[in-house]
């Protein structure tokens, strides 16, 4: 099974319905039409799609969730680690290609990997910049919403990757 056809196969409320039955308890489409409020008609439809599927065993007479075939559903549709060597797994969550950010994570060590490699792309070290050039070097990498440039030039000078006096600032 991929995850392709787990996710068409859970697209149908009906059938989202039955494979919850399912996996609390109803081992037949009686049982599993009395719980979801179904006609029998529809929960055997639904019943035979998730079977086919692979979601839902029932080869002994008994339905059950097929639980090792969504254990390999998952562990085969998870991205390999190495999908982009040398690329910490920060900035391949939070950044988008090239160079935008999509979200902040909320722990603080997270944070600081992610907004080190914006300091390092975005400044020289040593080199003063006015307000306006460090909005201007932050405003694109949030360009896809994940955050705003004023409150990555805030995260900067609290983890104090930018240093800011008389209103310039600088890399150390």
């Amino acid at each position: 099974m991929t995850a392709h056809v787990l996710a068409g196969a859970l697209a149908d409320d009906g059938r989202r319905r039955i494979f919850a039955a399912i996996v609390l308890g109803a081992t037949s489409a009686t049982e599993v039409a009395e719980r979801t409020g179904l006609p029998v008609r529809v929960a055997l439809s639904g019943v035979r799609r998730l079977t086919d599927a692979g979601l839902v065993t029932g080869a002994d007479g008994t339905l059950a969730a097929d639980e090792a075939s969504l254990r390999a559903t998952a562990r085969d549709s998870r991205p390999a680690d190495d999908a982009e060597p040398g690329v910490d797994p920060v900035l391949r969550t939070f950044l988008r290609t090239p160079g935008v950010l999509v979200g902040l994570p909320a722990q603080r060590g997270r944070r600081r990997v992610l907004l080190a490699h914006i300091a390092e792309q975005s400044f020289e070290p040593g080199t003063r910049y006015p307000e306006r050039a460090v909005d201007d070097a932050l405003k694109p990498w949030c360009a896809a919403g994940g955050s705003d440039h004023a409150t990555l030039r805030r995260y900067l000078i609290d983890e104090q990757l930018l240093i800011r006096e008389h209103g310039i600032y600088q890399r150390p």
